[in-house]
This record gives C-alpha cells, structure tokens and sequence, in this order.
C-alpha cells in the first residue's frame, strides 16, 4: 500500500478527535520515517511499509492524546521545540506574548548594555528561548516549580543553542529571586478556574500549569503584585479570555504609568502589558 493510499485509509480513524485527521496521519508517517513534508509530497506513491507502527500511534491519538506528545515535538514562532508528557504543549497564541516583548524591549534605553528579564512559569522553555534568538543583548532567569519543565527547557535552550543566555531555576513566583537588576518580567501563568471543564485533549496536560485558583486569575494578581513592590518596570501576561474586566478593576490600585490589553487570533483577550512608575524616582 502507498503511502497516498495508507493517509486515506486511516483518515476517518481521527476524524473525531481533529478536525485536520489526514494532516494529523501524514504527521505520523514523517515522524516513523524521518522525513519532511516535501518529501512526503514527492513520494506519496512509494510503498509505505510501517503499517503496524502508525497503527498504533493512531489509536493512541483516537483516545484524545496530544498529537505533541506522540511526536515529541512541536512548532511554536516558526521554530520547532521539544515537548514531553508532563509539560504544558506551547500553544499559537503565546506567540503573541513573544512580540508583545519584543514591542516593549525596542522601547527600552537602547544605551542599556544588558536587558534583564525574568519568566515565571517556563515551562518547556519557549518563550525564554525564543526572546534569547531574538533579542541580542539579553539576559534571562526562567523559572518553574515543575523539575521536569526545567529539565526540558534546558534540552530546548541547548536544542537552539541559547544555553549561555538563560539560567533556569526551581522557584515558585519570585520565591528564589533576590536579583534587584530585572527590567522586565514575563509569565503565561496557569489561569484557567479550578471547576472549569477542559477539553478532552487538554486533560492529559498537567493540571498546575493550567488551573489558576478557584476563580482563575489568583496567580496573576499575586504576579502583579510581586513585580510592583519589586519595583520592575515592566510587566507582561498571557490571561484568559475573560479577565480583562476585574484585572482592570484590580490594576487601578497601583501606581502604572501605562497598561495595555491585547487580543488572540480569534480576538479574544488574551494578555497585557504594564508599565510601572519607578519608585526610586530613577
């Protein structure tokens, strides 16, 4: 059988757990053979001889189970990254969290030798390995109270070759933090409410790095708050899509200079951006 023929075969296998089931297939096909799309595209009538193993990965993924954790991969800011069970899967719209920083970081001192930023929640490391390929001048301490985050953020930093940018430390918030030289901090926090019900695919995912707080916005103002009395200037934040209400209501008791929402690819609100006065008058 071809593969042309094995991708129609097993397509209505996936159909209700996907809705791209004959992109999911040819996924795995790459993934058992080693090989790229153009590959695939130009060799789609060669015998497919792997029948048995893509059998297997397909029922796997017709129970619900990450497609990312399957492959251990996954495409996140144009670059492909390592992921594992037991680590939140990078998802598209933290990709706006990425230019959102890089917006801010253009319009820093540019004298500044070192911009100095810290991420809380790492995770498998993408954000903090993509601002180091992407910002020269950077500095950055990535933290989680995952140990198996950490251990796949550093095979990420390593993977693109960013190790020496990036110090990754077991910290919960600002707990392990006493550098007083931090410009910027960065986070996509668990903010999801404690009785929300995830869909089928996400609950294999771990469930500190999603669940917020019994009303799901808890760690972000515990984060706001840390980084003001820090006095670090700049603050930026994934959150959900309806918590731009009481996080506008919270934010009026701080002393910001400016604040800032911004909204996902399906324009839903999905993050922000605080500026904070500087205390030391600096």
């Amino acid at each position: 059988m071809t593969i042309k023929e094995t991708i129609r075969k097993y397509t209505n296998e996936l159909k209700f757990v996907t809705h791209i089931p004959a992109k999911e297939i040819e996924i795995f096909i790459m993934y058992l053979l080693k090989k790229n799309t153009i590959w695939l595209h130009l060799n789609y009538n060669k015998d497919f001889e792997q029948e048995k193993e893509l059998e297997k990965l397909i029922k796997k993924r017709a129970t619900n189970y990450p497609l990312e954790y399957i492959i251990n991969k996954a495409s996140f800011y144009g670059e492909v990254f390592i992921v594992e069970e037991g680590v939140l899967i990078p998802r598209p719209e933290t990709e706006l969290l990425i230019d959102k920083v890089l917006e801010v970081t253009k319009n820093m001192d540019n004298k500044k030798e070192t911009i100095n930023v810290l991420e809380i929640g790492t995770g498998s490391g993408v954000i903090s390995v993509m601002l180091a390929l992407l910002i020269e001048n950077i500095k950055i301490i990535a933290v989680d109270i995952n140990e198996k985050a950490l251990e796949l953020a550093k095979k990420n930093a390593i993977k693109h070759g960013v190790e020496n940018k990036i110090e990754f430390r077991s910290s919960n918030l600002y707990t392990n933090i006493d550098e007083t030289n931090i410009d910027l901090t960065v986070s996509n926090p668990p903010y999801i409410a404690n009785e929300y019900k995830l869909p089928e695919n996400v609950k294999f995912e771990p469930s500190n790095a999603l669940f917020g707080g019994s009303i799901g916005d808890e760690l972000l103002k515990d984060i706001i708050d840390q980084t003001s009395e820090r006095n670090i200037k700049y603050l930026v934040c994934e959150m959900g899509y309806d918590q731009k209400n009481p996080l506008t209501s919270y934010l009026k008791d701080f002393d910001t200079k400016t604040f800032s929402f911004y909204q996902d690819y399906e324009k839903f609100d999905r993050g922000f951006t605080i500026q904070f006065k500087n205390k030391k008058g600096l």
